[in-house]
């Protein structure tokens, strides 16, 4: 088992997802550029490779942090300046916080599954993007993301510093929309998904690849009794 602090917080007043780039980079000037966990960056050309600790999402048009282990303890960088106003590419964004939730979570692997959606989820590389398009038959479609899947849960427990020591299940339940998604200059093939699993996943955690810019959300679904 593994013990994992996070900290959510969401903001008051509206942004695109088009707009979570500069949000991030706007908060990471804010409370300063030597605060590596902001932005990833240990100089112009060179990234800290490593599960981020400060995720930026939109969840409900709105824009949130997730805050995971060091972050929770970095993010009072931002939280201390006294005007804490952002320029978001042409716009002035007034930060308004609504919510603030602390958790500590259990990390483990069950014998029963959990359900979630995953949105926004950036799941293939370009050889896999290939593979996917080639693929036909849904059955085989789905078996590859649930690969791929099992796979970004397993870079997430290395991330944090879990050793899974179970077998991991995985399976693709429906894609609910398959779109194309602005990722700075270029567009990626995107997923919304519905899958099981039998490892407990924090919500609004991410998965797979461009997590630290509102990719691949995850929510627990509700099971009505």
């Amino acid at each position: 088992m593994k013990k994992l602090r996070s900290l959510y917080i969401g903001f008051e007043n509206p942004i695109a997802s088009s707009e979570v780039v500069a949000f991030r980079s706007a908060i990471a000037e804010k409370a300063g550029r030597k605060h590596i966990l902001f932005h990833n960056h240990l100089d112009s050309n060179e990234y800290l490779y490593s599960y981020p600790r400060i995720q930026y999402k939109v969840v409900n048009q709105r824009p949130a942090i997730v805050c995971i282990e060091e972050g929770v303890d970095e993010i009072h960088h931002f939280f201390q300046k006294p005007n804490r106003d952002l320029m978001l590419y042409d716009r002035l964004y007034n930060v308004k916080v609504a919510k603030l939730q602390v958790n500590q979570f259990t990390m483990q692997v069950w014998e029963t599954p959990f359900t979630y959606n995953l949105y926004r989820w950036h799941a293939l590389n370009q050889e896999n993007y290939t593979l996917f398009r080639n693929l036909t038959d849904d059955n085989a479609r789905h078996e590859l993301l649930e690969r791929i899947l099992t796979g970004n849960i397993l870079s997430f427990a290395k991330g944090i510093g879990w050793t899974i020591d179970k077998e991991v299940k995985v399976k693709v339940n429906a894609i609910k929309k398959q779109r194309w998604l602005q990722l700075k200059d270029k567009k990626v093939l995107g997923f919304d998904i519905e899958f099981t699993t039998n490892v407990f996943l924090p919500n609004y955690i991410g998965l797979g690849k461009n997590v630290s810019i509102g990719f691949g959300i995850v929510k627990q679904k509700k099971t009505h009794k």
